[in-house]
């Protein structure tokens, strides 16, 4: 079973839950209980071929980055 990241719209607390991938609706916020939750869009990072981590995100040129050019900075 994948875990997945939930946004709960009563406490409004992010949480990262293992639930079935067809059948999380109906699961319950693990800080207040409540039904109310909605899948976040997971972030991941991948390995490349040398085992360094490559960001996840595009652009070198500094537009979100902590810095710029081609380092593999987190």
């Amino acid at each position: 079973m994948p875990i997945y990241e939930f946004h709960c719209e009563k406490c409004q607390r992010d949480s990262e839950i293992l639930v079935r991938s067809s059948d999380w609706k109906g699961t319950t916020c693990p800080n207040c209980g409540s039904t109310r939750l909605t899948k976040k869009l997971s972030v991941f990072a991948s390995a490349g071929g040398d085992g360094h981590s490559a960001p996840s995100f595009g652009g070198g040129n500094g537009g979100g980055h902590c810095c710029s050019g081609g380092c593999h900075c987190h």
